[in-house]
């Protein structure tokens, strides 16, 4: 079962950045559900039995092949070749980190913390620390924080004192569904 998962999330991540996936999968699955209507297949309980099969064996296969030597190479020569495209550049490679961030092998957002936003009002908000040195950018004393908004695949990144983000010990998945469902997620 775990091969099976670690397969299937190796094909989505195939397909690159989250809505696209989505957007893909709805297709599939319309086009595999439509293909037993064509057929003929009248029942609708059926058509959409075999379309979801049919859209998780497709994607098992996206894993599969994503996980051999041959398909390793031949798409590390298309992105290669898609990193340094003009203007193509500025879009994949952008949507390709965010999608590793969240389901890659090098996941960016486990380091949770909460972050003093609002000192007056002593508001924290939670998220997580995606740079702890900023030299690159010429700043000092101050971190970068990802912080996720609820219900949404979007958040916003800001730059804190170091002073003002304190690190938490919860699991960095419970961390980001608690934050996602807008606090209403249990947390084991």
């Amino acid at each position: 079962m775990r091969k099976f998962l670690g397969h299937f999330i190796q094909g989505l991540i195939v397909f690159i950045p989250v809505t696209i996936t989505i957007a893909i999968l709805v297709k599939l699955f319309d086009f595999f559900a439509g293909l037993f209507s064509f057929i003929g297949f009248s029942n609708t309980l059926l058509n959409t039995l075999f379309g979801l099969g049919l859209t998780i064996g497709f994607i098992l296969f996206l894993g599969l092949l994503a996980s051999s030597f041959v398909f390793k190479e031949i798409f590390n020569y298309l992105e290669e070749k898609l990193e340094h495209a003009p203007f193509i550049r500025h879009i994949y490679s952008p949507v390709k980190d965010f999608t590793n961030a969240f389901m890659g092998s090098k996941k960016k957002f486990n380091k949770p913390v909460m972050v003093l936003t609002n000192p007056l009002a002593n508001i924290y908000e939670m998220g997580f620390i995606t740079q702890e040195n900023l030299d690159d950018f010429d700043i000092k004393d101050k971190v970068a924080v990802y912080l996720p908004l609820s219900y949404s695949l979007s958040g916003k990144l800001i730059l804190v004192p170091r002073e003002n983000v304190k690190p938490l010990s919860a699991d960095a998945s419970d961390t980001m569904k608690f934050i996602v469902s807008g606090g209403v997620t249990d947390v084991d």
